[in-house]
């Protein structure tokens, strides 16, 4: 009797520990399912904050799925600018901050070749993503790829300045390879053969 007892409420346990894990068909249906273009005001800022707690509450694997996926980016596109660099900063991973400090301190080569590394490392990852995977919509599986250009400043002037002088709409360009340079720097990569 006490045996059943406790795996039932293992099994309650498991269930619960489950469905209460943030993912990013989670955020996906949290997105869909509410029109911020028709909400204004605290709805409007509430809805955004949640959209953020949310983003911020998924594991980094779940997170780069969903930053890949985009599964915000019609929220994105009717924010205003003051909103989009709002939600920019507050879905930034912790010890981002951090990360750019390091990251000025590499030598120009250093920093294009961990961008260069991070860009591959993120297409891999978009590639294991979607192997398997139906299309859910046309937009999901644009490439996440930040322009030659970009990634060029990035490397010459360095991600602080850049990201600094950069409008909401880039930061959120950037923000996968941020967020794989981030990954990259806590593991060790970013570091591993570049000395």
């Amino acid at each position: 009797m006490v045996v059943a007892a406790a795996w039932l409420l293992a099994l309650a346990g498991y269930t619960v520990a489950k469905n209460s894990k943030m993912t990013a068909e989670k955020v996906r249906a949290y997105a869909a399912a509410i029109e911020l273009g028709k909400l204004s005001g605290d709805a409007r800022a509430k809805a955004l904050r949640e959209l953020a707690a949310k983003l911020n509450a998924l594991s980094p694997e779940e997170r780069r799925r969903a930053r890949m996926d985009r599964v915000w980016q019609s929220w994105f596109e009717e924010m205003t600018e003051e909103e989009k660099g709002g939600f920019i900063d507050a879905t930034m991973p912790a010890g981002f901050k951090q990360m750019l400090a390091s990251f000025e301190q590499l030598t120009e080569e250093r920093r294009r070749k961990a961008i260069d590394d991070a860009m591959k490392r993120l297409k891999e990852a978009q590639e294991r993503i979607q192997e398997g995977e139906e299309p859910r919509d046309p937009g999901t599986n644009r490439p996440t790829v930040l322009s030659e250009e970009l990634q060029q400043k990035a490397a010459r002037i360095g991600l602080k300045t850049f990201y600094s002088e950069s409008s909401a709409q880039t930061k959120a360009e950037m923000a996968p390879l941020l967020e794989e340079l981030q990954r990259m720097m806590e593991s060790g990569r970013l570091f591993r053969g570049m000395r």
